[in-house]
Order: structure tokens, then C-alpha cells, then sequence
């Protein structure tokens, strides 16, 4: 099998290399050092597996396996880590298995053909863990991009995409607005039946020569309508913080 390793601590991934190098007959297509690196990777470089750890800066192994989750063709992943205690959460993530370090080669074995089998019959798509996500994932030209949850500036519908407006520039992700304002509602603020906006960001509640309402951030040249729907809650909010 194709493999790409992911754990922070340089010598762990040395350690996999050693172990698989004894096994035999899997190619290593690369490493990652951090949960994003690894999705971003897995996207490009189409692992038949990911050999996950939990415990990494950036994006942790089980956030980061949702979004493995999500590619064309979800890897197998296969968790390693030197914790017990995210075994359950491990597999609602399905993974595929769950190795304790220290690692043993006949273990890693083991884990490594279950993830064949992975191959020719994955686990049913839907019941990952409803955790709240650190990160948005945004899919180009067959490769991914993590945007992290506080750059983002604001987010607008268009069409059947969300349009994420944020720090490094704009993206397209496939969430609806309505799931993102339920699953982030705490950080952004509804707008306009089309805009949810980072409440971090909003400078002024202000109105424009034509009466319309607007809303001005601090990071962003953007002028956001506020529909009248909206503009009660927008209001209280905004006297709220």
C-alpha cells in the first residue's frame, strides 16, 4: 500500500519508517509534521493510508481525520499514539485502527492489513463526531486547503458554495451557511439572509447615504449590507460585546 506518515515528533516518524522497512512491501509517499500538513498532503498524494498521531499542533489526528474523511477517495487511516483514552473517539472517526506507542512491527503489521481491507469495502460515510472544527476545508484542483477558523473575516453564500473571505484571501467550501452558523454561532453573526460575519471584526454599525445599513470591519475594506430581518439581532449583539 501507498502510505503517509504524520506524527510532530521526528524520531516517531523515523521509528515508522524503521518498522515498516521491516515489514516490507509498502511504499512511503511522504510525512507530515502536523494534522493540516497531513490532509493537505493526503489530497495531492492519494495515500491508500494515513498513519495518524493524535496528539499534533495545528489540527489534532482526530479533527484532522474528518477531513480525510471528506476527500474523493477518504484514506484509510490508522492512529498512533502514546494515549489510550481516544480510542472511542478514534473509531467514531473511522479509523481503520488504533496502535498504542511503543509501537511493535507485528502490531503495525496487523494495522496495516486492516486498512487493505479498508480498501475494498470502507466504512459507511456519517457518523463522524460533531465536534466543532478548528478549520474549514476547501477543495481546488484536486488539492486541499485548511482555513483556519479565526481567519476568517466573513462568509457568503453564492450559488450552491459558501465564499470564505479571510486572512490569505477567498475560498470556496461546500458547508451551507445555515450549518456553519449553527455549528459556529458564538463567532459569527448573521448579516443578511447570505453573510454571516466574524463578530471579532466588526468595527461599526453604520448607515449609508441611501439609508441602508452597513457594517464595517477592522481587517477587511468590505461594507456589509445588514438586511432589516437582521438588523435587530445585529444590534444586541454588537451592544453585547
Amino acid at each position: 500500500m501507498k502510505l503517509l506518515i504524520a506524527d510532530d515528533e521526528p524520531l516517531a516518524r523515523q521509528r515508522l519508517r524503521d518498522l515498516l522497512g521491516d515489514i516490507g512491501g509498502h511504499e512511503i509517499l511522504g510525512e507530515a509534521s502536523d494534522g493540516r500538513e497531513a490532509c493537505e498532503k493526503a489530497a495531492t498524494l492519494e495515500p491508500d493510508a494515513v498513519i495518524l498521531d493524535i496528539a499534533m499542533p495545528v489540527l489534532d489526528g482526530l479533527e484532522a481525520a474528518r477531513h480525510l474523511a471528506e476527500l474523493p477517495s477518504p484514506p484509510a487511516v490508522i492512529f498512533c499514539t502514546a494515549y489510550d483514552e481516544h480510542a472511542l473517539a478514534a473509531f467514531e472517526a473511522h479509523a481503520v485502527d488504533y496502535v498504542v506507542k511503543p509501537i511493535r512491527a507485528e502490531r503495525l503489521a496487523a494495522a496495516l492489513t486492516r486498512a487493505e481491507r479498508f480498501r475494498h469495502g470502507p466504512a459507511p460515510a456519517g457518523s463522524l463526531p460533531a465536534a466543532r472544527r478548528s478549520h474549514l476545508s476547501a477543495r481546488m484542483r484536486g488539492a486541499l486547503r485548511l482555513i483556519p477558523v479565526h481567519d476568517i473575516r466573513y462568509l457568503q453564500a453564492e450559488e450552491k458554495y459558501v465564499v470564505v473571505h479571510h486572512a490569505r484571501g477567498e475560498d470556496l467550501v461546500e458547508d451551507s451557511l445555515k450549518s456553519l452558523e449553527t455549528e459556529f454561532g458564538d463567532r459569527f453573526l448573521r448579516v443578511h439572509r447570505n453573510c454571516l460575519v466574524a463578530t471579532d471584526q466588526i468595527k461599526e454599525l453604520a448607515r449609508e447615504t441611501d439609508g441602508r445599513e452597513i457594517v464595517r470591519l477592522r481587517d477587511d475594506p468590505a461594507h456589509l449590507e445588514v438586511s432589516r430581518r437582521c438588523l435587530p439581532g445585529v444590534r444586541q449583539r454588537l451592544k453585547a460585546l
